[in-house]
Parts: structure tokens; C-alpha cells; sequence
């Protein structure tokens, strides 16, 4: 099939190459020359596993391209996916305006029929706004994503569910027909009216983040009376009826869904009428447990002014360079405020964090930011900080006090070690 993928963000460029790598024809539009420039030079703007050595395929093959020219990629595709962003406005709703300059271009330029798919993490209401933008002569459907960023090319390839939201036959004839590849091995489409598949998205990162937020409450109880949050995640998560994923209590989620996605959720209840008390308080918790770290620091070194602390951590999670709503952002800003000298390292999102925080000192590895450090906090559980040389980390720091905002260690083996150990909810 002949697509179109307006956008080359995270979603878009995953998205486009995949579906590249099953066969079809794909052209990744976008309206910044430099990020297509860099593209088309081999270049990929985000960092995901696996994802550039796929570009470098399909682009060879000739089955991917990058372009800015709107009039071609329109007139030349029968599928169009509008994969832009809508980020959180200042209301807390999703801000459409790189949607509505989608939809219009694509008026502007259409040939005739198309199936315009909303990919794009949207409100209810948003394909009826696109087909007003571009005219009854089309089909307008909603194919939201739910690629985990670290592992999106394996989430788009053997996804749990793909859902597509139609009013037309021939527009799930199509569908159907683009996504038949997954379904043959053995990965349901989920066919349904529109407006119910864009609430499915919001949906169901609003059930994941009320799971993070509850852990953490509990967590916060755990500290007060005794208990290990990590035990009680183990003993409800093999309740069958609750299952163990999203259950591990910690400094508080970030990224690019689950905050906005819960905010935009609260945001269309309120517009109808309908008060979310639930979400409301999931979003309340996420954002005082990203607070709860700098208490704990204090509890082992008393007043941070002029105390070196190592940072270890700066994406939201690991094998991202995002930082979107990190919690690291917070937890260096309280840092800064309180007077101490901060030194980070993350694997990969250094270069992203260094535009919010450019005079902070950032290490080549893990080891250099300990070095003469009072205190350590992990704000990211990248992988290779679970079997770092405990020794080696004790004689680099002045004090051997961490704070462990992702319960990496076991905290009976740290102390033994020698560490001042503080997790959460232990």
C-alpha cells in the first residue's frame, strides 16, 4: 500500500519505517527541512533501540522516504496518517493545532478520495474536527499507538491489540487490510465506532498511571509504619486478577503520555460535565511523589547547600533519550534550589537534559559523577546501574549515602556493604 506518515517524531518515524518493513510504500513527511535533511543523510533525531539500523534497510530498498514537499506525499498516497504532536496547553487539554495544519494541507493538496488516520494521541471529538477540516470526500479513522518507547519497533510488530475506529466499510476493508500482517500472527485488530477508539488510548494510559499512583501511596505507607513496597508489588501481582505489571513504586512517572494523556482525560470530563475524582488524584500523587526524594536527602546528609550530589538518570525511563516530564527534572531543580553542586549521567539523554540544564556538570560514565560526591540519587533504573563495583562506587564518594528513588538495590545488602541506603517505600 501507498502511505503517508505526516510527522517523523517518535511515533511517526516508527510507525512509517515499520510499516515500510512489511512491504508497503512509505513517504515520512514533515515541515522541519533540517530533521528531514538529517534523515535523509541517515541521521535519526530520537534515540530507539533497533530503529536506525531499520531506516538504513528500508530506505535502501526504496520502500521509505523523507520529504517536505505536502503536494506530493498527499497526492501520491491512498493512506494518510496524521502522526504529529499535541502537547499539553496550559488548561491541561491536548493542544490540536499541529492536527488542524495537518488536516488542512491535506484539503489543500488531496487528489481524490483518502483515508485520513488520526495516529496522533487525540481527544474524543478529533476525527469529526479533521473531517470538517478536509471534506466529506474522504474517510476519517482513529488508529491510536501504543508504543513503549524503548521498545516501539517490537511493541508495533507484536503489538497486544491494534484497535481502529471506522464509519465506513471501505475504510476497515483498507485497514484490515494494511495491519493483516500482525493479525497473522496471532494479534487481534479491534474494530469499533471512532469516538470510542480514541477514548481506548486515554483510556488505558489513565488505568496504567492510576496503577503507578496507587503503588506509590502505598509506598508512602510502607515508610511510615513498616514494610517493603517491593514485597506487597509481588504478593498482589500474582493475584491473577490484578497481574504484576505497573505495580513497582518509585520517584513518580513522566514521558510523553502518561502526564498529558491524564491531564487531557480530566480536561474532556470537565468540559462534559464529568468530574474525574480518581484521575484527579492520580495526577495529584505523581506530582508530589517526585517531591518525595529531596526529604530522604536531606535525612542523610541534613542541608544540602554546598554538598556534591551525583545524579544518576535523567530520561523519564531507560532506553529513551526522552525527558518529558522526567522526574529528574524536579528532583535536580530542588537540588539546584537547596544549594548543592549536582553532577548527572544518563546513558543517552545527557545532550536533551543540558538544554534545560546547561551548568551542571555531566559525566562519560557513571563512575565520574561519584567521584568526591556526598550524596548519590538514582532518578532512572537504566540496566547497567544494577551491576556497577559496589566498592569501586563507596572509595569514589566522600559519604557512601544513596538514595534510590527506583528500589534497584536490595537495601540489606547496601547497608551491609557499607551504604547509607534510603529506597522508597522500604
Amino acid at each position: 500500500m501507498k502511505i503517508t506518515m505526516i510527522g517523523t517524531g517518535y511515533v511517526g518515524l516508527v510507525t512509517g519505517t515499520c510499516f515500510a518493513n512489511l512491504g508497503n510504500e512509505v513517504i515520512c513527511l514533515d515541515i522541519d527541512q533540517s530533521k528531514i535533511d538529517g534523515l535523509n543523510n541517515g541521521i535519526i533525531p530520537i534515540y530507539e533501540p533497533g530503529l536506525s539500523d531499520l531506516v538504513k534497510i528500508n530506505v535502501s530498498e526504496k520502500r521509505l522516504v523523507f520529504t517536505t514537499d505536502y503536494a506530493k506525499a498527499v497526492s501520491s498516497s491512498d493512506i494518510i496518517f496524521i502522526a504529529v504532536g499535541t502537547p499539553q496547553a496550559e488548561n491541561g487539554e491536548a493542544n490540536l493545532d499541529y492536527v488542524r495544519s495537518a488536516a488542512a494541507s491535506i484539503a489543500e493538496h488531496k487528489n481524490g478520495y483518502k483515508i485520513i488516520v488520526n495516529k496522533s494521541t487525540v481527544p474524543v471529538g478529533t476525527a469529526d474536527m479533521v473531517q470538517q477540516i478536509v471534506g466529506n470526500d474522504v474517510d476519517v479513522v482513529s488508529n491510536p499507538e501504543f508504543l513503549r518507547e524503548g521498545s516501539a519497533i517490537k511493541d508495533f510488530m507484536n503489538p497486544d491489540r491494534v484497535v481502529v475506529g471506522v464509519s465506513s466499510d471501505n475504510a476497515k476493508d483498507k485497514m484490515v487490510k494494511l495491519y493483516k500482517p500482525l493479525e497473522r500472527v496471532g494479534k487481534p485488530i479491534v474494530i469499533t465506532d471512532i469516538k470510542s477508539s480514541e477514548l481506548i488510548k486515554y483510556a488505558s494510559n489513565a488505568m496504567l498511571a492510576t496503577r503507578i499512583s496507587f503503588m506509590n501511596e502505598i509506598s508512602r505507607l510502607c515508610e511510615k509504619v513498616g514494610g517493603d513496597v517491593k514485597a506487597i508489588a509481588r504478593g498482589i501481582g500474582l493475584d491473577s486478577r490484578i497481574g504484576s505489571r505497573f505495580l513497582q513504586a518509585g520517584v513518580g512517572y513522566g514521558g510523553s503520555c502518561f502526564p498529558k494523556d491524564v491531564k487531557a482525560l480530566i480536561k474532556t470530563g470537565q468540559d462534559n460535565d464529568v468530574e474525574f475524582k480518581i484521575l484527579q488524584s492520580v495526577d495529584d500523587v505523581n506530582e508530589e511523589q517526585k517531591k518525595t526524594l529531596l526529604p530522604k536527602m536531606k535525612k542523610l546528609v541534613g542541608d544540602l547547600k554546598g554538598k556534591k550530589v551525583a545524579v544518576w538518570g535523567l530520561a523519564f525511563k531507560p532506553k529513551t533519550d526522552d525527558i518529558r516530564d522526567a522526574p529528574a527534572i524536579t528532583v535536580v531543580q530542588q537540588l539546584l534550589d537547596n544549594g548543592a553542586t549536582v553532577q548527572a549521567f544518563d546513558s543517552v539523554a545527557q545532550n536533551n537534559f543540558s538544554k534545560l540544564f546547561p551548568n551542571i556538570t555531566y559525566g562519560q560514565t557513571p563512575y565520574d559523577v561519584l567521584e568526591g560526591a556526598d550524596l548519590l540519587v538514582i532518578v532512572t533504573e537504566w540496566d547497567k546501574f544494577r551491576v556497577l563495583d559496589r566498592d569501586k562506587m563507596k572509595e569514589l564518594m566522600n559519604s557512601p549515602n544513596i538514595v534510590d528513588g527506583r528500589n534497584l538495590y536490595d537495601s540489606e545488602e547496601m547497608k551491609e556493604l557499607g551504604f547509607n541506603y534510603i529506597g522508597v517505600g522500604r
